[in-house]
C-alpha cells in the first residue's frame, strides 16, 4: 500500500509551536537557506536541537502534539516520540499533521550543538523569532552530503555570500 501523501509543509506553524514550547533549536537544511534568500523549493523542514533533558521533553511535547510518526514505515509499527527516543537517535525523519520534518541532534560537518548555534543568525517572523544556521554552516553541511541538489544549493549560498560581502565594502 502507497503512503499517504503528506500535507503541505506549514514550516511557520511547526516553528511557532517549537518556539512557544521552549524548545532550543536551529533551522538547518532548505528552510534555512530560504530564510537566508535562496530561492530554492524544500518540501520539509529540518531542525538541529539541543540534547539536554528539558529540550529533550520541550521537543518530544511538540512531536506527540504534531502527531509525528516515522517517515516512510506503517502506521501500526511502534513509534513513540519521547525524551529517551531522541536521546538515542541522531536523526528521525517524521511525518506531522503540518508537514515533514526533520529533527537532527548533530549537525553535519562535526561542529557540535553548541558551535551551531553560537554561529546561528535570528531571523524575524510572524511575531516571533528562530535561530537560523549561518551561510557558512550550511554550506558546511551542504558539501558534506554529497547530493546534487544540494552541491547546487552550495553554489547559490556562495553567492549569496558574495553578494552580501559586496554590500558591506559600499
Amino acid at each position: 500500500m502507497a503512503e499517504p501523501r503528506a500535507p503541505e509543509l506549514q514550516a511557520e506553524e511547526i516553528l511557532r509551536r517549537l518556539t512557544a514550547r521552549g524548545v532550543d533549536f536551529v533551522v538547518i537544511g532548505g528552510i534555512a537557506a530560504v530564510l537566508h534568500g535562496s530561492a530554492q523549493m524544500t518540501f520539509d523542514l529540518d531542525i538541529c536541537y539541543a540534547t539536554d533533558p528539558g529540550n529533550l521533553r520541550a521537543l518530544a511535547d511538540v512531536l506527540v502534539g504534531l502527531r509525528a510518526r516515522l517517515k516512510g514505515l506503517e502506521d501500526h509499527l511502534p513509534f513513540v516520540a519521547d525524551a529517551r527516543t531522541l536521546r538515542r537517535v541522531e536523526i528521525l525523519t517524521l511525518a506531522t499533521e503540518l508537514g515533514e520534518l526533520d529533527v537532527v541532534a548533530r549537525p553535519a560537518g562535526g561542529s557540535s550543538y553548541e558551535a551551531l548555534r553560537r554561529e546561528a543568525d535570528r531571523f524575524e517572523l510572524d511575531g516571533f523569532s528562530v535561530l537560523v544556521a549561518s551561510v557558512d554552516d550550511l554550506i558546511t553541511m551542504k558539501s558534506i552530503t554529497g547530493r546534487l541538489k544540494d552541491l547546487a544549493a552550495v553554489e547559490e549560498l556562495e553567492a549569496i555570500k558574495q553578494l552580501r560581502a559586496e554590500r558591506s565594502t559600499q
